[in-house]
């Protein structure tokens, strides 16, 4: 049979009456479908090391990457593919965007920030959560939802917002975004668009290669407020009351 993989269908009665004509035909490298009551039910292949299942796995997401990233989709093609995919994706204007591993600076500040914000929500009905964590954030008249991986979320509804396969299904307060390269245009337009329309209430920018944190503040689906903080200067957040966060800790 050379190297070419061959395949071929076969019901289960068949199997059971030539099992080991069909086990020599698999190690052959090639594999064979059986069926039962007429529909496809078991696929045998060739045995797999742990490193070759590893190797195939990569191949399969390279390809996901290559078919899917930057393609528009529907919403519940994105959540079947995201669900097969081990890949960081989100969903926005029916767009499909792959996310790259973090930074080592990026995820500093993240921890630095999620310290605090755990801090100053100790006791309190608000919860801070780290990505990955999809929020599904709803535009006025467009159907289907935008799905976001924010860096950082705070949310006050999360007890009553966890649906049966808990998922969290409401708006967050806060959101919070640590600018790369990467994802300096699409944080900066396209989620800006999307967080002030879905109804969340403030938006941290984080800069850790100018060490700036820019904080947008919502109102009626508008930008009502908007502040910028350098150096030694305290970020402060209108939507959550008190909370105020040095710049010199979380750019230490």
């Amino acid at each position: 049979m050379g190297d070419k993989k061959y395949s071929m269908t076969i019901t289960a009665t068949e199997l059971k009456m030539n099992l080991g004509k069909y086990l020599d035909y698999v190690i052959d490298n090639n594999e064979v479908v059986i069926t039962k009551n007429g529909s496809k039910a078991v696929r045998l292949t060739p045995y797999l090391s742990d490193y070759d299942r590893y190797e195939l796995m990569k191949i399969r997401e390279q390809a996901l990457d290559y078919q899917y990233g930057g393609k528009k989709v529907s919403y519940e093609e994105f959540i079947e593919i995201s669900e097969k995919s081990d890949l960081r994706m989100e969903f926005i204007n029916g767009e499909i965007i792959l996310m790259d591993s973090p930074s080592f600076m990026h995820q500093e500040v993240s921890g630095h920030l999620y310290l605090a914000f755990r801090n100053y929500l100790a006791g309190k009905k608000c919860k801070v959560v780290y990505a990955p964590f999809d929020v599904c954030l709803y535009k006025p008249e467009i159907k289907d939802p935008d799905v976001c991986q924010p860096d950082l979320v705070i949310a006050c509804d999360i007890d009553e917002k966890l649906n049966e396969k808990g998922k969290y299904m409401g708006t967050p307060v806060m959101v919070v975004e640590i600018l790369s390269i990467c994802t300096r245009s699409k944080d900066m337009v396209k989620k800006l668009n999307t967080y002030m329309l879905s109804g969340i209430r403030e938006y941290w920018v984080v800069d850790p290669s100018q060490k700036t944190l820019a904080v947008y503040t919502f109102e009626n689906l508008e930008i009502d407020d908007f502040n910028i903080y350098r150096n030694d200067e305290t970020a402060v957040s209108k939507a959550l009351g008190n909370l105020s966060v040095p710049l010199n800790e979380v750019f230490a």
